[in-house]
């Protein structure tokens, strides 16, 4: 190798830690100035910005609480610990999921986790009329609303579940979430043939008044819900819709109130919106409910 060659090498190694050092010489004092010097940094090409999207997921994974990505409970596949095994597998192979919270009397009593891969074992080895399904059950996991995702994340890595059931402040079962759930809210959507099966999937309600709402929501799907008329000739998903609204790539937390719904980001990055909060005004609620 030439000297010629190296002191190249050697220009171009300071040129790249002049730049990284320049970015952070200034120490910042919270988390947005910190996303400010990393979108600063990759504006300087010092990485791109798939991995700028990245990062911001994990500081927004940090957050983020279970309730906000939950699967609520209206829209639980489950199965019933006392039905027959035939009629089980119609449900596992009509949902096309891997894991199935089991239950007892009601929804809110879950005595287990059903893998279709155990299913299928037992399916293929001819043992469906002799086997008694708790006896192939997992364990299920339980977190609270407020479960911190990072910590949820790391609770799965641990032990291995990939299901937690979602339980509220009276025990009662509020939802559930998925370690691909949490893995989403870094990486970004992670699609199946199932998700674009799914069209329930991009609004999850939680109660009467707060919904979580995919930012790829059709605007036209988004007011056959709502019952609102936002005109979808310039944008089509719900997401263009705030962004026009807003006048900006809005940041996580940031709220804009249209009408009677109350719009809070929950997940962006430098691209795009994610995940956002919907809040229907109470008396709306209220007005709706008496009706």
């Amino acid at each position: 190798m030439t000297e010629e060659h190296h002191s190249s090498n050697g220009l171009a190694s300071v040129t790249w830690l002049d730049k990284l050092r320049s970015a952070f010489a200034t120490e910042p004092r919270d988390r947005d100035q910190l996303i400010e010097l990393l979108r600063e940094s990759q504006r300087r090409s010092l990485f791109d910005t798939d991995a700028l999207a990245m990062i911001e997921g994990v500081l927004q994974v940090s957050e983020m609480q279970a309730r906000d990505i939950m699967i609520p409970r209206s829209q639980i596949v489950v199965l019933e610990r006392d039905l027959e095994i035939d009629k089980m597998l119609q449900t596992i192979v009509g949902s096309g999921h891997s894991r199935f919270p089991v239950i007892g009397d009601t929804r809110d009593e879950v005595v287990g986790i059903l893998l279709a891969k155990d299913m299928l074992r037992i399916v293929v080895e001819g043992r469906q009329d002799t086997v008694v399904i708790r006896d192939i059950l997992r364990p299920a996991v339980f977190v609270p609303e407020s479960k911190r995702l990072n910590v949820l994340l790391k609770e799965f890595r641990s032990s291995h579940n990939h299901m937690a059931i979602v339980v509220d402040e009276y025990g009662g079962v509020a939802g559930i979430v998925t370690i691909e759930d949490v893995i989403e809210q870094i990486v970004g959507e992670i699609e199946d043939e199932h998700d674009v099966e799914d069209e329930g999937s991009f609004i999850l309600e939680h109660d009467d008044s707060k919904y979580t709402v995919k930012a790829l929501t059709p605007i036209e799907e988004f007011n056959e819900h709502f019952g609102t008329d936002f005109s979808y000739e310039e944008y089509d998903t719900i997401g263009g819709l705030l962004m026009k609204e807003l006048g900006h790539l809005p940041k996580r937390n940031e709220k804009v109130r249209i009408g009677h719904l109350t719009f809070k980001i929950l997940r962006s990055d430098t691209r795009r919106i994610h995940l956002v909060q919907v809040t229907v005004d109470p008396e709306v609620t209220a007005s709706s409910n008496a009706s």
